[in-house]
């Protein structure tokens, strides 16, 4: 460590993010325009450079946490970046977006404040390229293997770049009109601007990644020709199954799924549309889903000019402290969060905009047949039960769903032609050692993939942290490289069923 008391002597100072008022104006990063150097470095010298250091078990990538914080608190940027990089593929993006349950894992967080890993990993990132520290690395040998990777979220592109530079010839194949998948369309510009994911992609062209965007497989491409083309292929489709809240009036114009309304917004952002197909302009709002999503969609809603916006979470508010029953170092416990978008709100309406232990009932109509308010009623703590005598009215004329993912697609030709069957979760089944058991040939069944074939990311796990994502890419990457080569030398940071550290 570089200062024995440095955790003693120096408070936990997160980085501030731009003021409300003038981040609701734009969508700019929440940071832009900051440079997050002056506070980094010091915050760095908290790290205890602990014996056991926690937070690698808290990050499924096993980013070396402990290691970049020394360089960054020496000011030693090239170095900060190598290891950085080491684990992680795309630490810009993990550093704006990812909830960061290596804090949560950290030794400090038992009794007090954690390092700002998430801080210095951003600012180690942008100064990294800031400083041309950040460069392609095509591969210096090819092994004339080819691999599909279908899908181009966090898991398909980190998946990719790490068997290009392996040497094989890498397809991304992606149904939307552009890279990036989850990244793309589904996580708002304020948190994550799209230039830091283009100028990723940038670099994956120059290290030899070629991408087909617009291109459906198994619907405009025939999955029997990709698999005849290629010699592996790696299934990262993402969770896009969205679920349904069976409440009457559902059917009614005004109500639509989370991701709707956020591709819609992103797309405005590219430049696609000037009026986004959905907006929350001059309308009461409602979300109904108490997650990351839903706070996604409070925030974009209040830069589209909402004239009031509530999120209801059928959770009851939460502890600011861990419970009993969630003991450090247990990984993101279930604890009250307020995010940036929650503070926009509040300094804007002058209250927290959710309520808890709450959920909708009812959607009423107007006489053209769209939504024009929410019945919402308390739940019953233990089976969520809605409470007799609790109901209440709210006004709305969108109501947002933010309710999660139930798995990805099936029954899809794509599922059929790769030998993609559903396991209890409704996920893609896959072997529990699917990293280290690809060489045989195997029939397809609810314990098994056919030869060749890997699933990656949320397609296998379930809805996730993108930071799950990229950590399954690799490990994918490690699996087909192995499977192609009869080695491989790509780290494989988890396995198919590891979960949180507990």
């Amino acid at each position: 460590m570089t200062d024995p008391f440095g955790f003693l002597r120096t408070p936990r100072h997160p980085v501030p993010a731009r003021p409300s008022p003038e981040r609701v104006g734009d969508w700019n990063e929440v940071y832009a325009g900051q440079s997050l150097l002056p506070l980094v470095a010091g915050q760095a010298r908290r790290c205890m450079d602990c014996g056991v250091p926690f937070c690698h078990g808290g990050c499924p990538l096993g980013n070396l946490i402990p290691e970049w914080n020394v360089y960054a608190a020496h000011e030693d940027w090239y170095s900060a970046s190598e290891r950085l990089h080491a684990t992680n593929n795309f630490p810009e993006i993990t550093g704006r977006i990812c909830p960061a349950p290596c804090e949560d894992a950290c030794v400090l967080a038992l009794t007090g404040e954690p390092v700002t890993i998430k801080n210095v990993e951003q600012a180690i990132a942008d100064e990294g390229w800031a400083r041309g520290h950040i460069e392609a690395r095509p591969p210096q040998r090819l092994t004339g293997r080819s691999v599909a990777v279908i899908g181009s979220g966090p898991a398909g592109l980190a998946a990719a770049q790490q068997l290009t530079r392996a040497g094989h010839s890498v397809t991304v194949f992606e149904r939307a009109d552009r890279i990036g998948g989850l990244l793309r369309y589904g996580i708002p510009a304020f948190k994550l601007e799209k230039r830091q994911l283009d100028r990723r992609i940038g670099q994956m062209r120059e290290e030899g990644t070629r991408f087909c965007p617009g291109v459906d497989v198994g619907a405009e491409l025939d999955v029997a020709a990709v698999r005849d083309e290629h010699d592996a292929i790696i299934v990262a489709v993402g969770a896009t199954q969205p679920r349904e809240l069976p409440a009457l009036g559902r059917e009614l114009t005004g109500i639509h799924q989370a991701m709707e309304y956020l591709e819609a917004a992103n797309r405005t952002d590219e430049g696609d549309c000037t009026r986004p197909s959905v907006t929350a302009e001059n309308r009461d709002v409602v979300i109904i889903g108490g997650g990351d999503t839903g706070a996604d969609c409070l925030g974009t809603a209040l830069r589209q000019g909402a004239a009031s916006v509530v999120q209801v979470d059928i959770n009851p508010m939460r502890s600011t402290c861990r419970s009993e029953g969630e003991p450090w170092p247990l990984v993101h416990p279930g604890i009250h969060r307020v995010s940036h978008a929650h503070e926009e709100a509040r300094d804007r309406h002058g209250a927290d905009p959710r309520r808890f232990g709450t959920t909708a009932v009812r959607f009423e109509a107007d006489t053209a047949g769209h939504v024009r308010a929410v019945c919402l009623a308390e739940v019953e703590p233990g089976n969520r039960a809605p409470r007799p005598g609790t109901e209440q009215a709210l006004p709305a004329q969108l109501v947002l769903l933010a309710l999660g993912f139930l798995g990805p697609q099936h029954g899809t030709r794509l599922t059929a032609g790769l030998g993609l069957v559903p396991d209890d979760r409704g996920n893609f089944a896959r072997t529990a050692d699917f990293m280290a058991r690809m060489a045989a040939p195997q029939e397809p069944t609810a314990e098994s993939l056919p030869k060749g074939v890997f699933v990656a990311g949320d397609a296998g796990r379930g809805q996730s942290l993108v930071v799950w994502a990229l950590a399954e890419g690799r490990s994918a990457a490690a699996a087909a490289d192995s499977y192609l080569m009869g080695f491989s030398d790509l780290p494989t940071p988890i396995t198919a069923t590891d979960r949180p550290l507990i």
